[in-house]
């Protein structure tokens, strides 16, 4: 659902790192990326109604008022929105991609 709704709004190089076994903090974490301030903004406000609506009322979310990095935490799957620049600055990927079998392309994934 995660993957779809991001998918619905045009965000830009989703990636979904697979974190079973590997990290107590969640099963997965996603990256992407929006054009702007309002489309990392937008996204995150669709993604929040969409996990609101199949159930997920208890979300945490960081980051709204700036949308340079929303951070949303269902508690099972992480989601890191970003503008592109902020992004490439925290490349946020390389930590978590010890090693390239965790870390696979989004469009193969379902969430």
């Amino acid at each position: 659902m995660i993957l779809a709704r991001l998918d619905d709004d045009k965000a830009q190089d989703v990636v979904f790192i697979d974190l079973k076994g590997k990290s107590a903090i969640a099963d997965g974490l996603v990256v992407a990326s929006g054009r702007s301030h309002r489309h990392v903004g937008a996204m995150a406000d669709h993604l929040l109604r969409a996990l609101k609506d199949e159930g997920y009322g208890k979300v945490r979310v960081e980051g709204l008022p700036a949308c340079d990095w929303v951070l949303i935490d269902t508690g099972d799957v992480i989601i890191h929105l970003f503008r592109p620049e902020v992004r490439t600055f925290y490349n946020i990927e390389k930590i978590w991609a010890v090693d390239s079998a965790h870390r696979t392309q989004a469009a193969g994934q379902v969430v």
